[in-house]
């Protein structure tokens, strides 16, 4: 290898980084046949779109990149790309990433089948056999389908008997749905900080939360990981206050084995298009209590219990009906879940390794209990300014998210915050 010019020099030996992450992915990435570069882009799209030929030659010349075109921050988060390979970001189209949702045959064969038949909304069998389906995958006797995740939580505090005057403990950083959920069913959310690491709902805060009012707990499997289930069973057992878990990032996740959405009496995913697995929108409210899970589909069908006529309406309920053709994509999407977890769950053991020894960079932590999920977010945080590394990074051509600003207990009016 040559010597390169005295100005080229970069810190954290990033070029070493990038020639071994580039060699790392290659055997993965050959999955996608049609894009032999993807890899070597991958590793070298730390510097500016239009630097990438220039820079690759530096590379592989000299073993590091010019340094006017680099910046440390970026050249460490460039590898994350690498990550969502087949998962929810279409990246720069420069690095020709190809975009998700992935679909493909299965897909348009299972639609095929409902648009031949007569029966294309919720009442097609298709509907159910998705909702079996998918439960059985989350180790839970039932599924309720629906138009999205919002609503399954909504429904699930509803079933419940939570309104007016009552509490629900939901974790200050998630996304806004955790929150209005409780407060459109009439309850105030009482928001609870996160554990610094795992970014997940802290359990003993959430034990310093309880009050007269606590009508429920609503942890939520951050990125994938899923939250403390053992420490929150035992909070729920000593307490008898029902858990509702939202895993709209879970889908195969687990806690020592057992799968996302089978802890609580109710558990939440979503559909929505950047999701694992989506038909575009979609939600499905899991549960192993049949009581209550019929209670929730007299909510979701206007009233109607399972079995019984068109126009015979129990309870007040509205219309939250899935369509046959979600349940069509959302059935193939399913059967591509456990590969694609796989192979993401590889890419992130990958990127980990290679960046373990960079300062300032520091990974969301999973504990033991947690490890196989979905890797739906790779997190972290890194030490300084984390404005700047953002811009640097977006700069550069890569897609990169602040979580979540402001916390929610800053966005949401009638709360209760122990953060």
């Amino acid at each position: 290898m040559s010597t390169p010019p005295a100005r080229l020099q970069l810190r954290h030996h990033a070029a070493d980084q990038i020639l071994r992450v580039r060699d790392r992915f290659r055997n993965d990435l050959d999955v996608h046949g049609g894009f032999p570069g993807l890899a070597h882009a991958l590793a070298v799209n730390a510097v500016l779109a239009d630097q990438h030929q220039s820079v690759g030659q530096h590379i592989e010349g000299y073993g590091e990149p010019a340094a006017r075109y680099t910046h440390h921050e970026l050249v460490l988060f460039e590898f994350f790309a690498a990550l969502f390979v087949n998962t929810h970001v279409p990246y720069s189209n420069d690095m020709g990433i190809p975009t998700w949702p992935v679909s493909g045959a299965r897909e348009r064969e299972l639609l095929d089948e409902v648009l031949s038949s007569d029966r294309w909304g919720g009442y097609h069998p298709i509907v159910e056999r998705f909702e079996k389906e998918f439960a059985a995958f989350q180790h839970c006797r039932y599924g309720l389908a629906a138009m999205n995740g919002t609503l399954t939580l909504e429904m699930a505090l509803e079933a419940l008997g939570i309104g007016e005057g009552d509490e629900v403990i939901v974790p200050a950083i998630s996304f806004i749905a955790s929150a209005t959920a409780v407060s459109r069913v009439g309850a105030t959310p009482v928001f609870v900080d996160i554990e610094p690491d795992t970014f997940n709902i802290d359990p003993a805060r959430v034990r310093e939360a309880i009050g007269p009012k606590t009508r429920a707990i609503m942890p939520v499997h951050f990125g994938g990981p899923m939250a403390d289930m053992g420490s929150f069973l035992q909070i729920a057992d000593e307490t008898g206050i029902p858990l509702v878990e939202d895993a709209a990032h879970a889908h195969g996740s687990e806690w020592n084995g057992q799968r996302a959405g089978s802890f609580g009496v109710f558990g939440s995913f979503s559909f929505q298009n950047g999701k694992v697995m989506t038909a575009g929108e979609g939600g499905i409210l899991l549960s192993n209590n049949e009581a209550l899970i019929d209670r929730a589909h007299e909510i979701l069908d206007i009233g109607r219990r399972k079995g019984e006529g068109w126009f015979s309406h129990y309870t007040l309920g509205s219309n939250y009906r899935i369509t046959a053709l979600q349940c069509a994509v959302l059935i193939a999407q399913l059967e591509r879940l456990p590969e694609q977890n796989c192979r993401r769950m590889r890419n992130v053991t990958a990127i980990r390794e290679e960046l373990a020894d960079v300062e300032g960079l520091h990974f969301q932590r999973v504990p033991a209990e947690a490890r196989v999920h979905t890797n739906y977010l790779l997190l972290g945080w890194v030490d300084g300014d984390r404005g700047a590394f953002h811009r640097n990074l977006t700069a550069a051509g890569f897609p990169c998210t602040p979580f979540f600003i402001p916390t929610l207990c800053t966005r949401t009016s009638s709360c209760i915050s122990f953060c």
